[in-house]
């Protein structure tokens, strides 16, 4: 929803757009860390439920994958991995083709994990397909290409602060 703001220009609009476009990132941030229940007296977050849910989607992944994927760097998927190593959810062994990469795949936990995700997940994006479902195919794409002007600007900025 767009509160008022008066919209006299197709600037006006652009920035009504990015308010909007704000509230919803600080929500999706919240939204990672709230908990999802595993099994009684175990949870994961919501951004540790998503890589469980790469890894699982993909029966394998590496660390490399795994950045590339949620688009963070090395590092920080490293952190997450032995994290959720840690804990019990995910295997990390030595890759076959490589002494520097590492595989990913789910233990038994993991599994749980991945379905408990599964259901949470599928109810949200039930949702979304209904909501969306109205939308014409050019109001979609108009979507896909303003999310894709989105990144690149934040990919930008990301990158040049990488730098410093």
């Amino acid at each position: 929803m767009l509160y008022y703001i008066d919209m006299d220009t197709k600037e006006d609009l652009i920035k009504a757009t990015l308010l909007a476009f704000r509230r919803v990132a600080k929500m999706y941030a919240r939204i990672e860390d709230l908990p999802i229940p595993v099994e009684e007296g175990l949870e994961v977050t919501t951004r540790e439920a998503h890589m469980i849910q790469a890894v699982g989607e993909h029966k394998q992944m590496s660390v490399t994958q795994a950045a590339a994927h949620f688009g963070v760097t090395k590092s920080a998927a490293s952190q997450m991995v032995a994290k959720l190593a840690k804990k019990g959810f995910l295997l990390k062994k030595q890759a076959a083709h490589s002494n520097k990469e590492f595989e990913l795949s789910l233990t038994l936990l993991g599994e749980k994990a991945f379905q408990a995700h599964e259901q949470l997940h599928g109810k949200d994006m039930a949702g979304l397909v209904e909501r969306m479902s109205t939308f014409s195919l050019s109001q979609v794409a108009t979507l896909s290409v303003l999310l894709e002007a989105f990144e690149a600007v934040m990919h930008q900025r990301l990158a040049g602060r990488s730098k410093e």
